[in-house]
């Protein structure tokens, strides 16, 4: 039997984690691509640093990070009555901060590869930098944006040591597609865990289809890109 619970959860958890990187990860991926900061070498190891640490170890500093004893969850606790770690909203600032690169790195990229001619352009006829950024920047970045959240849910999809250090496994409220296939397997419940196992290839197989199809679109249509 296939435990929707678990694969409901962690769609809920894929789409928040997609939606928050967009609104924190676009204007990173801005400075990080346009900035002349000698020292933004070290922004740029800062957010590539999930990418390299284990996840158990990047799990274990968020869990003391959100902990009882740390500022923010002392605040979290007085604020909701309740501590972060073990719950769908610490799992969430988790998975935040493991997939950040994701999103991140591609919309870098991207933004590094538009025309500076085009926006300096923009200026010149009196364009603000927000307007030339969601006029020009953005339309000309589609491919790059997109394959940064696509990467971010398909990364969150299979999350399984920081979810396990952050979020434990708990039916309903924690337990994610990845855990549940671990559970499933401890238990010699093979079937039960290929079935999960499949239905999240297959999905992350057409995602990943449905993305490369959409670039070469975005490519076809701009194609000073190539």
């Amino acid at each position: 039997m296939i435990e929707w619970r678990a694969i409901i959860l962690t769609f809920r958890l894929a789409f928040v984690v997609c939606a928050v990187l967009l609104v924190i990860g676009t204007p990173i991926a801005t400075w990080l691509a346009f900035t002349r900061w000698r020292w933004k070498f070290l922004v740029e190891s800062i957010v590539a640093l999930p990418l390299v640490l284990p996840p158990t170890v990047l799990g274990f500093y968020v869990l003391v990070a959100l902990g009882s004893n740390s500022p923010i969850g002392r605040w979290y606790r007085n604020l909701s009555g309740h501590g972060l770690p073990f719950t769908f909203e610490g799992l969430a600032i988790a998975s935040v901060i493991y997939s950040l690169p994701f999103v991140v790195q591609p919309m870098v990229a991207a933004f590094s590869q538009v025309d500076r001619n085009l926006i300096n352009a923009s200026a010149i006829l009196g364009a603000s930098r927000l307007r030339t950024f969601f006029r020009v920047v953005m339309p000309l970045s589609v491919g790059g944006i997109i394959t940064g959240v696509v990467l971010c849910f398909a990364h969150t999809l299979g999350e399984f040591g920081v979810v396990l250090m952050v979020g434990g496994n708990i039916p309903g409220v924690t337990e994610t597609v990845s855990i549940a296939i671990y559970d499933n397997v401890q238990a010699l419940n093979y079937a039960a865990a290929n079935r999960m196992a499949l239905l999240l290839m297959i999905f992350s197989f057409v995602t990943l289809s449905i993305t490369y199809a959409i670039n070469r679109r975005v490519w076809a249509i701009w194609p000073m890109h190539r």
